[in-house]
């Protein structure tokens, strides 16, 4: 798995019992994308053979009917922190409605009062984002020097993530961006297509902001997530454009104010 799994791990990571990490999401996920085209093919043959087998949620751009689920509604499980609505403020205007949300408990249905993670940057969260029908997330998560050694080690490390080191997935349309003042902005395309792994996220942008002190802040722009807990279909596109995921990215609102 690539760094940025690493980085984004610590989302759920200190969630208490029982705890789910991006990590361990991501390090499973294929398997159901293999079972689903597998149910694909199943679903071809059966259609024919008794016009009645339908595999809803098998691609992102897929019309699907409303999922069911035990799981609460994104409000109540997130409670009124009040940071979603300071990042809706830095958002376009269509967007879409935006709620915080814990993944610990959509995914895994760990209790709400049970999901507590430890946040860095002041607008650090999971935010679902609801718009035309479907779910798609923001993930915002900064990392202090300290945080990121403990977390890669200390050893050299390539800084360009546009070259990709031996064992890391391929980063397509990557851009490594060098700004004035010495930080460092990467954004690239994910296609998310894993090892063996459950929910199956969709397609997704990252941007990672290297800070000056060697402080990391990384944002997920997913299109989501295909489970029987998901919030939603698919987005068809991640919520965000490149452009405004920069934009986004580079708000000094995202970071401790000095």
């Amino acid at each position: 798995m690539n760094d940025v799994r690493k980085l984004l791990g610590r989302v759920a990571e200190d969630a208490g019992q029982p705890v789910i990490s991006t990590e361990v999401v991501y390090a499973r996920a294929a398997r159901v994308r293999r079972r689903r085209r597998v149910a694909v093919s199943a679903a071809a043959v059966c259609a024919v053979a008794a016009g009645a087998f339908v595999v809803p949620g098998l691609s992102a751009g897929q019309e699907q009917a409303p999922r069911t689920s035990s799981v609460a509604a994104p409000g109540k499980l997130a409670g009124d922190s009040g940071r979603a609505r300071k990042l809706t403020a830095l958002l376009p205007e269509d967007v879409g409605s935006v709620k915080e949300v814990p993944l610990a408990a959509i995914i895994k249905h760990v209790p709400p009062g049970q999901v507590e993670t430890k946040l860095y940057g002041p607008l650090d969260g999971q935010y679902a984002v609801r718009r035309d029908g479907g779910v798609g997330y923001l993930v915002v998560g900064l990392m202090d020097a300290e945080k990121v050694e403990k977390k890669l080690g200390d050893g050299p490390r390539e800084t360009n993530l546009c070259k990709v080191q031996p064992g890391e997935p391929h980063r397509t349309d990557c851009v490594r961006e060098e700004l004035p003042d010495g930080r460092v902005l990467t954004v690239w395309s994910d296609s998310m297509d894993y090892g063996d792994g459950t929910p199956q996220w969709g397609p997704e942008l990252v941007a990672r902001l290297v800070l000056k002190d060697g402080g990391q802040l990384t944002v997920r722009d997913s299109t989501g997530f295909e489970a029987d807990t998901a919030l939603g279909p698919l987005l068809k596109t991640p919520p965000l454009t490149r452009a405004q995921l920069r934009t986004l990215t580079l708000s000094p609102e995202l970071l401790p104010a000095k």
